[in-house]
């Protein structure tokens, strides 16, 4: 990546992790030069613990020895700092700032737990619900898009924008959760607008260097799993 000029900029994160997908997207579509220094799986480095004190959690991105932690948070971060390299991520109007910022609470609110819900259900019902919910809310999302895209392909536009970056980081969760549980989430009759939208995000240069293949994803998913079923039940 190129144009971060004499500034120092470093990623604490993990290649599994969409939050930190969406720092990665938005620093190489702004053409950012950074340093990835991966978290391993279960364990917090001291450089975690002391960027991130709060909430001791990946993504942080550190920039010129400043922490910003939070990803969508990060995003906005990038796009108001390098602002002169790559395409703009959020609109230029205010309202549809207001707009872009709304959904991608939604998401993470929303959509995100049901998500993972799937994974973590302690039983076929509590399962089952959680598909419901994601579902329930990729319905909503898809009337979103048809609103916010204005017919063209992103909900940036012509080009990937905030929104995008906010829900497409979750597009390689979502297919290895269509593997693994023998359903779509994201249906040609159903959600044909997001279909559509998830194919012209990943098949994006930039995109596809970070979402990680559907197979890994399924297998880390399955010892995520193992390890939800052996931890004792909460008090």
């Amino acid at each position: 990546m190129a144009g971060s000029g004499n500034s120092e900029v470093k990623l604490l994160g993990a290649w599994a992790s969409p939050y930190v997908a969406r720092a990665r997207i938005a620093l190489n579509l702004k053409e950012v030069q950074y340093e990835f220094l991966e978290e391993q799986f279960g364990t917090k480095s001291e450089l975690l613990l002391k960027s991130n004190p709060i909430y001791k959690k990946i993504p942080v991105l550190i920039h010129d020895d400043k922490p910003i932690c939070e990803s969508l948070i990060i995003v906005q971060y990038i796009d108001e700092v390098w602002v002169s390299s790559g395409p703009a991520l959020m609109p230029a109007d205010a309202y549809d700032r207001a707009l872009h910022r709304f959904w991608a609470v939604y998401i993470d609110d929303k959509f995100v737990p049901a998500l993972f819900g799937m994974m973590r259900a302690p039983t076929e019902e509590a399962k089952a619900e959680s598909k419901e919910q994601a579902l329930a809310s990729l319905q909503l999302l898809e009337e979103a898009f048809g609103k916010i895209s204005k017919g063209k392909p992103f909900f940036g536009g012509d080009t990937i924008g905030y929104l995008d970056v906010a829900l497409g980081a979750f597009v390689g969760w979502m297919k290895a959760f269509e593997e693994m549980n023998g359903f779509k989430l994201l249906d040609d009759a159903k959600t044909p607008l997001l279909c559509a939208w998830a194919e012209n995000f990943c098949n994006n240069e930039v995109v596809g260097a970070v979402i990680p293949e559907t197979a890994k994803l399924v297998e880390l998913a399955k010892v995520m799993q193992a390890r939800f079923k052996s931890a004792p039940p909460a008090n």
